[in-house]
């Protein structure tokens, strides 16, 4: 199989809506906006270059995931999450992707095999925290699409499109990306030694430490300050 090309990204492929959405929570998981701070619209309109009907249109999908709070007349606020909100999105996830892992792991496809080792040899060899997300990204989808029934994936995107795009990016501790490495290895040699019931263990257990990671972050860059 050949390389996978990283620039191939998710975001070409999506609406304006949904790419004005991406950007707010990157905004959110970056710490650039803080809990309970108004969303500047004009700023993000400005920033995607596209009118402020695609920003409206996110803002309303943001709320009805929890991530924004809308006001009549005041505008749009990022919502007062806690680290358990954080937490438990992560562990949601993890939860329902082991079983498409276990899936695969049962019926272990040699071209899903191939394309899991792919990405996880491009990932470690990789120093570009995008191309990490990028990859990360292709390595979660590939087991979901492989192992989740029609209902299963459309869940997993949903919660998926809830997850920062640019988890690596915006995170600097170099052990969480090399624990990142070592979980996926492990994860794809419980998949090749159809080992099922471990290899959603440990997607499990990689999105717990995935959440955790993401819930030290915001707490890095202040994301909780002053919400006492």
């Amino acid at each position: 199989m050949t390389d996978v090309d990283p620039s191939r990204t998710r975001r070409r492929r999506l609406s304006l809506k949904q790419e004005a959405a991406n950007y707010i929570r990157d905004l959110i998981f970056s710490g650039k906006v803080r809990a309970g701070e108004r969303l500047d619209q004009d700023g993000i309109a400005a920033a995607l270059e596209v009118s402020r009907l695609p920003i409206r249109e996110a803002l309303i999908t943001l709320e009805a995931e929890g991530m924004v709070t809308n006001v009549v007349r005041r505008g749009a606020f990022v919502a007062a999450l806690e680290p358990e909100d954080i937490l438990d999105h992560f562990r949601m996830y993890g939860l329902l992707s082991g079983i498409a892992a276990e899936r695969v792991a049962e019926q272990r496809p040699p071209e899903v095999v191939e394309r899991l080792t792919t990405l996880m040899q491009q990932m470690r060899a990789s120093s570009e925290p995008a191309q990490h997300d990028e990859l990360n990204y292709l390595f979660h989808k590939t087991i979901n699409r492989a192992g989740g029934s029609r209902r299963l994936i459309s869940v997993l995107r949903i919660l998926a499109n809830n997850m920062p795009s640019n988890f690596f990016a915006s995170n600097t501790e170099w052990e969480f990306r090399e624990q990142t490495f070592a979980e996926h290895e492990q994860i794809v040699t419980h998949i090749r030694e159809g080992e099922g019931k471990a290899a959603a263990e440990a997607l499990a257990k990689h999105f717990v430490h995935t959440g955790e990671q993401a819930v030290r972050h915001l707490e890095a860059v202040g994301f909780w300050a002053g919400t006492e």
